[in-house]
């Protein structure tokens, strides 16, 4: 299976206030390997970053001036992306601003989900983890991701990030912890932990002389003890 784990940034949180994209930032997976390609861009949106979103990225006007406005990179971005199932973090935010830039091209380039299925991350957590926090850095947290980096919110850094927190998340491990966000009590619970086994694990049988020698080796335990020792009494049982 081909995934995209996918994280944008934009000049605010409502596109329907007319927000728009600044940066696009892949990674590619296949078969929950990375493969080494990405893609990633900036983006002129033709318009001012809000206040919160520019102390949130760290991005300012005067640096997407020059950069591609969406039209010129639409082709490029969705043939990274065509085919593979996308991997998002609050998917609704993300591909609803997807959307509204592919339906101002007037294109017929269609929508999103026309090309790829969307995987949520933010509600595969919410599902595993109820009324605890789920934002990225709660996940990276509390699945000892690294996320030491992430000092400003950028599309690559995150999009890496989440890569990390998905593959932690889906690997069939559970991570202990010994306190959780917003507990207020100790329970004894028992943690059920599923085994997921890598390979069919290896069997070694007796060969016709080990066993001869088991053999009289029960014999001389039931000679000793005067009648059949623990061991014979086990395997006829």
């Amino acid at each position: 299976m081909r995934q995209i784990v996918l994280d944008t940034e934009t000049t605010g949180l409502e596109v329907r206030q007319g927000h728009r994209l600044i940066e696009i930032a892949c990674v590619e997976m296949v078969e929950r390997r990375l493969t080494g390609r990405h893609y990633q861009t900036y983006l002129n949106p033709d318009r001012a970053i809000d206040e919160g979103a520019r102390q949130v990225t760290g991005i300012e006007d005067e640096f997407l001036l020059d950069k591609p406005r969406f039209g010129e990179v639409v082709d490029e971005f969705l043939a990274f992306i065509d085919g593979a199932e996308l991997i998002i973090h609050n998917a609704s935010f993300d591909v609803g601003f997807l959307d509204a830039e592919l339906s101002r091209l007037n294109t017929g380039a269609g929508r999103i989900a026309d090309r790829c299925s969307v995987l949520d991350t933010l509600v595969m957590a919410r599902e595993r983890y109820p009324g605890q926090r789920n934002s990225l850095d709660a996940l990276c947290k509390r699945l000892g991701v690294d996320n030491s980096r992430r000092d400003l919110h950028g599309g690559l850094i995150d999009a890496q990030l989440l890569t990390d927190v998905y593959l932690a998340m889906t690997s069939g491990q559970v991570g202990f912890e010994l306190s959780f966000e917003g507990a207020t009590e100790q329970h004894d619970n028992v943690l059920s932990v599923p085994v997921v086994l890598l390979a069919r694990p290896r069997v070694l049988r007796a060969s016709d002389d080990e066993r001869v020698r088991h053999e009289q080796r029960l014999d001389a335990l039931d000679k000793s003890t005067g009648g059949k020792s623990v061991w014979r009494q086990l395997i006829e049982s």
